[in-house]
């Protein structure tokens, strides 16, 4: 136990960042896309004429402002976005230097890149099996034959590729690597936590200061979160089917009312107490006389 507590207190490990901080700074920019593309949805529903573009290529889209935004933060801070969040920055994968400008253009790329192409495979691939389920047949070149093998081998290649984050997140737990994931590994940096000197460059500079762009984070973020809860809660309450249970429930028929059934229970109560009465005095009566 003693020699755990010391190596916990060690410089290196402070610099070694915890599984559980690599995986919460990736679910966060995990949770913006499907949030913002549901933003976009109600707005293009709303307004098809203006904002139905954005829908329209939304991928697109994404990709651009994930480009600026990565760009920034890497140039800025050798960081992503999330990564900064979270206070971690990259580093050379041998002795932990710091990155240089191909180090971020090989992380812009994998960062962007590879999120993009692979929302594309998966739509393709959910077409793809659209038209096997509804068994859309045509006549077939040579290159369409190899999109379709392409597309069926996308499932098993997926597969594999999620086995291997699996293993690698495995291995790093255990020490046995220094990158959790192989998209850091591919390019060549590994992630460390911020140092005080770190912090105190970061402090220096003018724009963004580092309070103030984490609060901005968190008021996005939240702010973010809200909005997307409501917009969900006003498509449900106004959809169809929502709308046919709320009719049937009052359509239903309503109860009698209690004021009615107390009355005539107090009146049942009161011809009790009369005929009680009654037989009473008439016993007393028989009696006396």
């Amino acid at each position: 136990m003693a020699e755990a507590g010391a190596h916990l207190t060690s410089g290196a490990v402070r610099e070694q960042p915890s599984i559980f901080e690599l995986l919460a700074q990736e679910s966060l920019m995990e949770a913006v896309k499907p949030a913002l593309r549901h933003a976009v949805k109600v707005l293009a529903e709303s307004n098809p004429r203006r904002f139905g573009f954005l829908w329209r290529g939304f991928d697109e889209f994404y990709l651009l402002l994930d480009v600026l935004l990565q760009r920034h933060f890497l140039s800025r801070w050798s960081a992503s976005f999330s990564e900064n969040f979270y206070g971690l920055k990259r580093v050379s994968a041998g002795r932990g230097l710091p990155v240089g400008p191909r180090a971020r253009r090989r992380s812009l790329l994998l960062l962007c890149l590879v999120p993009y192409l692979r929302a594309k495979l998966e739509a393709v691939f959910a077409r793809q099996r659209e038209e096997e389920d509804f068994s859309i047949r045509l006549a077939q070149s040579r290159t369409q034959r190899l999109y379709r093998a392409a597309v069926a081998a996308y499932p098993y290649v997926n597969s594999a590729w999620r086995a291997w984050i699996f293993c690698q997140q495995l291995l790093f737990v255990f020490g046995a690597v220094r990158a959790h994931n192989p998209l850091l590994w591919l390019a060549r940096v590994r992630l460390a936590r911020l140092s005080r000197r770190d912090i105190r460059e970061m402090e220096l500079k003018k724009w963004p200061p580092t309070a103030a762009a984490r609060g901005v984070a968190v008021s996005l973020s939240t702010s973010l979160s809200l909005g997307v809860f409501f917009l969900q809660f006003l498509e449900w309450w106004y959809s169809s089917d929502n709308r046919a249970v709320v009719k049937s429930l009052t359509s239903l028929p309503a109860p009698p009312e209690p004021a009615v059934h107390l009355h005539s229970q107090q009146s049942h109560h009161q011809h009790e107490t009369g005929v009680a009465l009654h037989f009473s005095s008439t016993f007393l009566h028989t009696v006396y006389s």
